[in-house]
C-alpha cells in the first residue's frame, strides 16, 4: 500500500514535467513553422502549461466535482445512510472523513477526487443511491476511500486537468494552423520537415491524451477493488454493486471526456460493451472486475 502511495506521488511529478513538456514542444512548433512569433509560441505554451499545472493542482477537484453538476451534502438528515456508510468506513480506514456530494443523475455512479486525504471529496448519484443496498454502497464508497488513501485521487485530478488541456491546446494550434496565417518566407528542408512533425504531433495530441489516461486508470481500478473489497471485508458487496451499474446501462447526464476516468464505471460506455469499445475504455471491462472480486470470495 505504502508502495503505490510513493508510486503516486512520483509519477504525479513526472506527470506535471511531462505535461509541460509536452505543450513547450508544441508551442515551439507552432512559433517556428505556423506563425511568425518565433520564441513567442514557446513562452505562451510555457505560462499555459505552468498555470494550468498550478489551477490542476489547487482546483482541480472544484473543476471536476463543478463539471459533474455534484451539490455538496451539508445536512446527514437528507441522505443518512449514505453519511453513516461514509463515516464509518473513514474511521475504518484511519482517514478524515471526506466531503460527501450529490449528483442528480439517475445513471449509478461514483467518484472521488481531492489533492489528498484532509481534501478529498466524493461524489455519488442519486441512481446509485437508488439502486444499491447497504453492503453494495459499502463497497463503493471502500472503493472510493481506497482511490482516496492510494493518492490516486491526486494523480487522476491531475490527469484530467492536464489532459484536457493538452487536447485543447492541440485542437487549437491545429485550427489556428490552418485557418490563420502560415509565416509568409518560404520554407527550407527543415522547415518543411518541422511542419510536417509538427502538424502530425497537433493531429495527435487528442490521442496522446487518451493513451495517457487508458495509461494511469485500468491497474488502479483493479488495485482500488481489492483494497475496497478488505476494507469491507465483503467483496460480493462490490460485485453486485458492478452488477447492478453494468445492468443499467445508462450514460452520465453531465460528463466530459476529461474526466471519465474519474469514475468507478466509464460514464459514456457502461454495460458488457463489444471488445473495439474495452480497449478505447478508460476503465478495465466490468466483467473482468466482477469475476476478480468473485475470486476473493472463494478464496476466503
Amino acid at each position: 500500500m505504502y508502495s503505490q502511495i510513493d508510486s503516486n506521488r512520483r509519477k504525479s511529478w513526472l506527470l506535471i514535467f511531462i505535461f509541460i513538456g509536452l505543450l513547450a514542444c508544441a508551442g515551439w512548433v507552432y512559433g517556428y513553422v505556423l506563425t511568425d512569433a518565433g520564441p513567442g509560441g514557446l513562452i505562451f505554451a510555457l505560462c499555459i502549461s505552468v498555470g494550468m499545472t498550478l489551477i490542476s493542482w489547487f482546483a482541480g477537484d472544484r473543476i471536476a466535482l463543478s463539471t459533474s453538476g455534484a451539490v455538496e451534502l451539508t445536512d446527514r438528515a437528507q441522505f443518512p445512510t449514505l453519511w453513516n456508510v461514509v463515516e464509518n468506513l473513514s474511521i475504518a480506514d484511519g482517514l478524515p472523513m471526506p466531503r460527501v456530494y450529490i449528483i442528480e443523475d439517475d445513471s449509478p455512479n461514483a467518484f472521488a477526487t481531492g489533492r489528498d486525504p484532509q481534501r478529498a471529496s466524493i461524489a455519488v448519484t442519486t441512481g446509485l443511491l437508488l439502486r444499491l443496498q447497504r453492503t453494495e454502497l459499502e463497497g463503493v464508497i471502500a472503493h472510493e476511500m481506497s482511490h482516496v488513501k492510494n493518492l490516486d485521487i491526486r494523480f487522476m485530478m491531475l490527469v484530467a486537468v492536464l489532459v484536457g488541456t493538452l487536447t485543447l491546446i492541440g485542437n487549437w494550434f491545429l485550427r489556428f494552423g490552418f485557418f490563420g496565417g502560415r509565416r509568409s518566407r518560404d520554407r527550407d528542408g527543415i522547415g518543411t520537415i518541422l511542419g510536417i512533425v509538427g502538424i502530425i504531433f497537433l493531429i495527435l495530441s487528442p490521442l496522446i491524451g487518451q493513451l495517457i489516461k487508458l495509461a494511469v486508470s485500468r491497474r488502479r481500478e483493479y488495485l482500488a477493488d481489492a483494497s475496497g473489497a478488505l476494507l469491507t471485508r465483503y467483496p460480493e458487496g462490490l460485485a453486485r454493486a458492478l452488477e447492478k451499474i453494468r445492468d443499467a446501462a445508462l450514460p452520465l447526464q453531465h460528463s466530459s471526456p476529461a474526466t471519465n476516468h474519474l469514475w468507478i464505471s466509464e460514464p459514456q460506455s457502461q454495460g458488457i460493451g463489444t471488445a473495439i469499445s474495452n480497449l478505447f475504455s478508460t476503465h478495465p471491462p466490468i466483467q473482468d472486475r466482477i469475476a476478480k472480486l468473485r475470486q476473493m470470495t472463494d478464496n476466503t
